[in-house]
């Protein structure tokens, strides 16, 4: 018995009449060379996504039309690219997953509407608070904030903006795919799922770091105050990186991670400074609290995995004979 960390990778005989042999799972590969295999990986996937952004030279900024277009033709081309690397890692390490590879990164049709709606319900709710705050300092009642939201006027608007393409729709759907899809099931069988939620926000977060280049570019700080932002950065990305990792392995689907980050671009870091010098800081403030709280009351009923049926990930953990892990159930 060959094993890697607490719930890694195990490869075990199995008691039976008949058992299956190792090379049906894993062909002449140890638990290391899967590692480096899987972790070298990753970090080229990073490195690929984040270097397709400057690929471009420009001197303009990074919110100017004009090299956000730019951007999205490389970043789509390397997303595009990058289950190759999946395909790629498979062939490496001799790994079988007994599954199709779009199954495993979460493209399927099966229990696709509550993994589309119960993770983005789940985040709602975590952000009660902040909600409560827009609603408080919108200048529209309910009814005419709607009209105003779901005119054709608005959305057409909105497709039209560059940067709102890039915030809504390219940066979750590419980011997600790259560090979530394709990252975690080249990770699970090193790490074991536990591990894995927090490893691959890692290279997450690192990826944001090239925000710093773009700000000591354009002077929009001090060497300090830059770092210390991109220090935060890192932080919050990580942890934000951890919870859809956490939401791709409960659901076994891409779609809600994608929602749940372009909901939480649109909304940006909770403005708590402005909530507790809001003329209705009481109310806001209980908003806050009770929508943590019921995040935290509702995070495992609202992804039950039986909810979702199959988990790709979980089967594959099976097929390398790792033990399932409470996230599987």
């Amino acid at each position: 018995m060959a094993t890697l960390g607490g719930d890694g990778l195990r490869l075990l005989s199995v008691s039976g009449p008949e058992p299956e042999p190792e090379s049906a799972v894993l062909n002449g590969a140890g638990p290391g060379l899967c590692c480096w295999v899987s972790v070298c990986s990753c970090l080229s996937l990073a490195c690929s996504y984040v270097g397709s952004l400057y690929v471009w030279k420009s001197e303009l900024p990074r919110d100017h039309p004009a090299v956000i277009k730019r951007r999205f033709t490389s970043v789509l081309v390397v997303s595009s690219l990058s289950p190759l690397c999946v395909l790629f890692w498979r062939e490496l390490t001799g790994l079988q997953p007994g599954i199709s590879l779009f199954t495993l990164m979460g493209f399927r049709l099966e229990g696709i509407f509550p993994a589309a709606l119960l993770p983005l319900l789940l985040t709602m709710i975590l952000f009660l608070g902040p909600l409560m705050q827009l609603s408080m300092d919108c200048p529209w009642d309910l009814a005419n904030g709607l009209k105003v939201a779901l005119a054709p006027q608005a959305w057409a608007q909105c497709l039209t903006d560059m940067r709102w393409l890039r915030n809504q729709v390219i940066a979750p759907l590419t980011e997600e795919l790259v560090f979530r899809a394709c990252m975690l099931p080249m990770l699970a069988p090193c790490t074991g799922l536990g591990p894995a939620i927090f490893t691959c926000p890692l290279f997450f977060g690192v990826a944001h770091f090239h925000h710093v280049i773009e700000q000591l570019r354009f002077r929009q700080g001090s060497v300090g105050s830059i770092f210390l932002s991109a220090a935060f950065q890192f932080s919050y990305t990580a942890v934000f990186g951890a919870y859809t990792a956490f939401l791709f392995i409960r659901t076994g689907h891409l779609i809600g991670p994608v929602l749940c980050h372009s909901f939480c671009n649109y909304m940006g870091f909770p403005a708590v400074c402005a909530a507790l010098e809001h003329p209705q800081r009481g109310p806001l403030l209980v908003g806050y609290a009770l929508g943590v709280a019921l995040f935290l009351l509702l995070l495992q009923p609202l992804t039950e995995p039986r909810l979702f049926s199959s988990l790709p990930l979980c089967q594959l953990l099976d097929r390398t004979g790792d033990s399932a892990t409470s996230l599987c159930s």
